[in-house]
């Protein structure tokens, strides 16, 4: 118990720190983000800075490899592909700051980086017999997929990461429901006696200190540097303790925002008509006149609340 204290301390001291060294170096590089035209709510952040990702990723990475040790090659993989997200995160957001519009990297190249490091994650779980998944629900069961692991990695990585990315989209919400998730996350894993349980804690710590910035109204943004290396990090951390069947469950939010999309864009193309009156779902809620604090509430709330559910039966 006391080290998932310590980390949790580590990381809201680490994370804070390199944010207020980080958040006056973006404003004097005007490395501001470029907000879409056509979400009228948000005209006025344009300019706020963004890539703070990097601050809390690297607390995340820095204490982690401290707490975790250096021989742990679970963590160390974590870390590694935890990592490899925020390039790509990172990538994109220099791109959009670059060419001054909100563009970034196209849809394919992001797919393709996605691809390469899931794959990485799969082959790991393969050949270190991470082949087996923690039933919800079902006291303990757990069934073993063989190699099927490998495209059911895959598809998990990418869904999870695109759908937090989704997720990112007002003030404090990807952030906050992120800080939810892997609360909960952590304590399932303490119970599993799990040795990634203090990465949880860890994480926690080093995205609190971020929400200090993040919450509306926020004074930097994480940008895709954070929220693909959360997807990431989430993806890694669900994987390699066997439970991915959770993240549909615990992170309900998180798919509601990919869903929200999905039948968004299959509806239009085939009426010219609209499910929502914006995805992700979101925004939805935003254009029916409910502010981004509620909104970013109720998601950690409801994320919360699942998570003392499935607590229950661990």
């Amino acid at each position: 118990m006391k080290i998932f204290v310590v980390g949790i301390i580590a990381a809201f001291g680490v994370s804070l720190l390199f944010l207020l060294i980080l958040l006056p170096l973006l404003r004097r590089l005007k490395a501001g983000q470029y907000i879409l035209g056509y979400v009228k709510e948000h005209k006025d952040k344009g300019g706020t800075p963004t890539m703070g990702g990097l601050a809390f990723i690297a607390a995340i990475i820095g204490v982690g490899l401290c707490v975790a040790g250096i021989n742990d090659s679970k963590a160390n993989l974590t870390f590694a592909i935890t990592a490899g997200f925020t390039v790509v995160g990172f990538l994109d957001d220099f791109l959009k700051i670059y060419r001054k519009d909100n563009g970034g990297l196209k849809p394919y190249q992001k797919i393709i980086f996605q691809l390469a490091i899931s794959l990485i994650a799969a082959v790991y779980c393969y050949i270190n017999g991470i082949t087996y998944l923690n039933i919800p629900f079902g006291g303990g069961a757990k069934f073993n997929i063989g190699w099927g692991i490998i495209p059911f990695v895959i598809f998990v990585f990418l869904a999870c990461v695109n759908c937090v990315n989704l997720t990112d989209g007002l003030d404090g919400l990807a952030g906050g429901t992120s800080l939810a998730y892997l609360f909960v996350f952590g304590v399932m894993l303490a119970v599993q006696k799990a040795d990634q349980a203090v990465l949880c804690f860890v994480a926690v710590g080093a995205i609190a200190a971020f929400l200090l910035f993040n919450v509306n109204k926020a004074a930097i943004f994480m940008g895709d540097t954070g929220s693909l290396a959360l997807g990431g990090f989430i993806s890694c951390i669900s994987v390699f303790t066997g439970n991915m069947l959770y993240i549909p469950i615990l992170g309900i939010m998180f798919v509601l925002s990919g869903i929200s999309v999905i039948l968004q864009v299959i509806y239009y193309k085939r009426t010219r008509r609209r499910i929502f009156l914006m995805a992700p779902l979101h925004h939805h809620f935003q254009m029916k006149g409910y502010t981004e604090c509620k909104i970013a509430y109720t998601y950690v709330a409801i994320t919360a609340f699942i998570g003392m559910i499935c607590l229950l039966f661990v």
